[in-house]
């Protein structure tokens, strides 16, 4: 009795262990998911709010916001090209990491640029624009440089694996139509025999058969004989004459 209840203790603990397991992996997931949902949104405003303050104000605060956009633009594009191709090509590893390095230089550069859209020394920010537009075209340089290749790598293996396909499909095809040279021709209707008819297009007379012509006198059909009488059967009574 001792050892049932043990038994029915410990399937109880492991059902709170693995509940408590659960509900901790859904808070997980959902939170994470809020978290990727408030980081979206909060890029998509930045992104607005950079598009907005290149197009409204002027000087080196609307060429700062540029800087800031195009940069963002291009890095995002890359990470989110070499994070879905990484998943069929593992060769992109190793594009990745060198992505990973190439980001941290992006956040350094975007950090900069945001503190100088509020410096109040214009000036001195005018001066520092040629080399911080220089380092942002480079990083946005490779950055695309990185995303253009592998969407070619991509491309490459899809047409290969195309041709491949259109070769296995035409051998398949041939195999398909090979019927019509080693299937037999179906076989033909007899024809009807000719009549027997002169070049005049009247019919001849047909010739009688050979005991027809021995005995004209023979009907066409022979008559049929005496039924037979069997000994159960009443004799038919003769015709009363008188």
């Amino acid at each position: 009795m001792e050892a049932v209840i043990a038994v029915f203790a410990l399937l109880f603990v492991l059902a709170v262990v693995l509940g408590v397991y659960a509900t901790v992996k859904a808070v997980g997931v959902a939170k994470r998911s809020v978290d990727r949902g408030i980081t979206q949104a909060r890029r998509t405003v930045e992104d607005h709010t950079l598009r907005a303050k290149s197009l409204v104000q002027t000087g080196p605060a609307a060429e700062l916001a540029q800087l800031r956009l195009t940069l963002r633009t291009s890095m995002r594009a890359t990470q989110d090209a070499l994070h879905a191709g990484v998943a069929e090509d593992a060769s992109l590893k190793e594009s990745l990491a060198l992505f990973d390095r190439l980001s941290a230089h992006g956040f350094e550069l975007d950090a900069e640029l945001r503190r100088l859209e509020s410096d109040p020394d214009r000036a001195t920010v005018a001066e520092r624009l040629p080399e911080l537009r220089e380092r942002t075209e480079r990083i946005a340089r490779s950055a695309e440089s990185l995303r253009w290749a592998a969407r070619d790598r991509a491309r490459r293996f899809a047409d290969d694996d195309l041709d491949s396909l259109s070769a296995q499909i035409d051998v398949e095809a041939g195999a398909l139509r090979h019927w019509t040279e080693t299937e037999p021709a179906p076989a033909s209707w007899p024809e009807a025999p000719a009549a027997d008819t002169p070049a005049d297009g009247r019919s001849r007379p047909r010739a009688p058969r050979h005991d027809e012509a021995q005995d004209p006198t023979r009907p066409a059909i022979t008559p049929p004989g005496p039924r037979p009488v069997h000994p159960w059967q009443k004799q038919a009574r003769p015709e009363n004459t008188a």
